[in-house]
């Protein structure tokens, strides 16, 4: 494995936590590892592990580019992450609300929709985001 792969695996489970990780892992199969190896290489190895901008900032730019391009299957695992994030219910309102504005009022509120249920399902799992 390359430095980029070990570095982004690690960012990894840093924002998205261990259990999250353990679960993909043990999914992985010959088939998508390829384009596993790859994902933890550039996304996390390289875009997240960036100190250019804070991982709070990275979580609400991830998140308002997920809802504005309609990639709304990965917006509560990332809403999930803000708690490791540090950004908050109020931080990712405003990235929604940006959406809205510069991409459309249905991908922003679908955003919204899918972050509430998150929320509330990190709240019964005793998660509360601040």
């Amino acid at each position: 494995m390359t430095n980029r792969y070990e570095t982004g695996m690690k960012v990894r489970r840093r924002i998205l936590g261990d259990a999250h990780v353990d679960r993909a892992e043990a999914a992985k199969t010959p088939f998508d590892t390829p384009f596993q190896e790859m994902i933890a290489e550039t996304a996390w190895g390289n875009v997240w592990a960036s100190d250019r901008i804070t991982d709070r900032e990275r979580s609400m730019l991830t998140l308002a580019v997920l809802a504005a391009t309609g990639s709304f299957d990965e917006i509560p695992m990332h809403i999930r992450a803000t708690a490791r994030t540090g950004a908050s219910k109020e931080d990712v309102a405003e990235a929604f609300q940006h959406v809205a504005i510069y991409a459309g009022v249905p991908k922003a509120n679908h955003a919204l929709k899918l972050a509430k249920q998150t929320y509330a399902e990190m709240e019964d799992q005793g998660n509360a985001h601040p």
